[in-house]
Parts: structure tokens; C-alpha cells; sequence
């Protein structure tokens, strides 16, 4: 069986953005998450049918408290509050929960595995250390900062399983 997987372009990813945010979004090439990043990042965790982890999403703090103050139509001062505070507050964290799940439409390809969220971690929860591999994992994976207009930006990283 050949690998059907596909890594989303950054144009997808903007656009899925653009349509759950409702405003402007800006993303170009960027740097990984680094290893220490990764302590106060949200990470998404996809699995397959089988439980089997086939990619992993982290979300620097900035940009999630960002895009989920966009996405609640709070004000952006609600997300510097998130980030001077370095955690996520819950009002926050569930719309980028949502973020995630929808995320997801575009690891769904015809032909390949069917692939949900499995988990959301937020800043201060352990990260898995499956999970934690394979996004800090070189090879298949994405890497953009995301700037959403009115609010701020930050990096996302999108890594597949090897």
C-alpha cells in the first residue's frame, strides 16, 4: 500500500484560518517549535482509525491564545491577558479546541486513512511522549507563522508520524 498522506500547503492552512476566523490571516514560512516551546504550546494530537498517532499539531501560546480570542470575537486584549499569564484560559482553550477539530479536514484525503483529534494539551498538561517525538520529528512536516490581522501571531508546526 503506497502512502497517500499529504502535509496541508500553507495556502489550506490560511484559508481554513481565514473562513473559522473571519478576518484576515497572514502565514509564511517559519521555524519549528523549539523543544522548550513546546512546554507552553498547545499541541493536537491526530490519531487514525487503529488509536495509531498520524501527526501532531503545536500551536505556539501566542498564536492559540490569538486565534481563539479571534474565534470567540473577544478582544484581543483578552489574549494578551492569556499570554502575559503563560497559560491559556478556558474560554480560550475551547475555542481552540474546536480550532483543532477542524483542523482536522485537512489531514482527510480521499484514499488515505481516516484520521480524527484524538487530544488537546494545553500549556502546563504533560505532553505525551509519543507525541512529543513526532512533532519535534524531522521529515514530513510544516512549519509557518500565522498572524491573525487585529490580534497577534505565533508559530504552528504540523509534523506527521513517520
Amino acid at each position: 500500500m503506497s502512502d497517500v498522506s499529504v502535509l496541508p500547503g500553507s495556502l489550506a492552512v490560511r484559508n481554513l484560518f481565514e473562513d473559522l476566523l473571519g478576518r484576515e490571516v497572514t502565514v509564511s514560512p517559519g521555524d519549528p517549535l523549539s523543544a522548550e516551546e513546546i512546554r507552553t504550546a498547545t499541541v493536537a494530537i491526530f490519531t487514525d482509525a487503529g488509536q495509531k498517532i498520524y501527526a501532531a499539531m503545536g500551536m505556539q501560546l501566542s498564536l492559540a491564545a490569538n486565534a481563539g480570542a479571534a474565534l470567540g470575537l473577544l478582544p484581543a486584549g483578552a489574549a494578551e491577558d492569556s499570554i502575559d499569564e503563560k497559560q491559556l484560559f478556558p474560554n480560550l482553550a475551547e475555542n481552540v479546541f474546536e480550532l483543532c477539530n477542524i483542523f482536522t479536514s485537512l489531514l482527510n484525503k480521499e484514499g488515505a486513512p481516516h484520521v480524527k483529534l484524538y487530544q488537546v494539551i494545553y500549556p502546563g498538561m504533560e505532553l505525551p511522549g509519543d507525541a512529543r517525538a513526532v512533532l519535534l520529528a524531522l521529515g514530513r512536516r510544516l512549519d509557518l507563522m500565522v498572524e491573525v490581522n487585529r490580534y497577534g501571531k505565533g508559530k504552528l508546526s504540523l509534523s506527521l508520524a513517520p
